[in-house]
């Protein structure tokens, strides 16, 4: 079942899907206007789920958020409770205070969040979707503001529960902020800017200070991220597009393709070239034409 709230006139879009048997998404193609950011829900067994061409085990009972930029296959997609939804209908960044997600359930670190409910929060969780599917049914002149309302207790609570899970109890809100914000910083201009000096001067904090911060959060350097995530587009670029090497290098902010090489060769122990060829295959096979 698919319900879909769509508002013609700002474009704005709200889905949920609930146990569809074709659940699916690939950004470089068919998919590419579809800006939806995703909330998953696997409410069977442990699967496996595969974004950007690797495969994770996603635990049954837990919940995972997926960003608009990737492409994803679950091999049980009968089993996915899912949330979508586009920055018309709510902008995450626009309204962080609100929910506080931005840098962290979105726009975090390229390491993958499965987020693992208990019974208390299983109920939880069920509770909401029924109001949800009640009010998607609901068409009045209302329904768009309480649809978000809903999608808003929904962020706040999956961010509550994955705190709890992922944040050292040293690290403080305030702490957790400023690696909030740096991710997003580094979302926006991974392309141009791979020094750590450029984001510690938009956070008016030193590097030093940033490398104590991380250390706290994920044992993860400020320089990693930066890193991560320009090789995490460089792969992404290769597998979904034709682009040559050379043209993934400039797009990534590279002016010398044996350098790009090099970087990618060290993060990935394979020559872009290679790596383009040892994917095809897995990709032919595993994704949806």
């Amino acid at each position: 079942m698919i319900l879909v709230y769509k508002n013609q006139k700002t474009a704005a879009e709200c889905r949920l899907l609930i146990r569809e048997d074709e659940f699916d998404r690939v950004f470089y193609g068919r998919d590419r206007k579809d800006k939806l950011l995703t909330i998953a829900w696997n409410r069977g067994k442990t699967q496996t789920v595969h974004i950007d061409g690797v495969g994770y085990d996603f635990p049954g009972n837990s919940i995972l958020c997926l960003m608009v930029n990737q492409s994803f296959h679950f091999t049980q997609p009968d089993e996915i409770v899912a949330w979508q939804f586009n920055r018309d209908f709510y902008c995450i960044e626009n309204h962080d205070r609100e929910v506080s997600c931005v840098g962290f359930l979105f726009y975090g670190s390229s390491q993958m969040m499965f987020i693992e409910l208990n019974r208390e929060q299983l109920d939880k969780i069920g509770l909401l979707q029924q109001v949800f599917e009640e009010e998607f049914e609901a068409i009045d002149n209302i329904q768009e503001d309480m649809l978000r309302m809903l999608l808003k207790r929904l962020i706040i609570i999956i961010t509550r529960i994955a705190k709890s899970q992922f944040i050292d109890v040293a690290l403080t809100d305030s702490k957790l902020n400023i690696i909030r914000q740096y991710n997003l910083l580094v979302e926006h201009h991974y392309k141009t800017e791979h020094g750590v000096k450029f984001y510690a001067e938009q956070l008016n904090r030193s590097p030093k200070t940033l490398a104590n911060l991380f250390a706290l959060y994920n044992h993860k350097s400020p320089l990693a991220v930066i890193q991560e995530r320009v090789f995490l587009e460089a792969k992404r670029l290769l597998i979904y597009t034709d682009k040559s090497s050379k043209e993934v290098a400039y797009e990534l902010g590279f002016e010398d393709v044996g350098y790009f090489s090099n970087f990618f060769k060290k993060m990935a122990s394979i020559a872009p070239t290679a790596f383009r060829k040892s994917k095809a295959e897995f990709i032919t096979t595993n994704q949806p034409t």
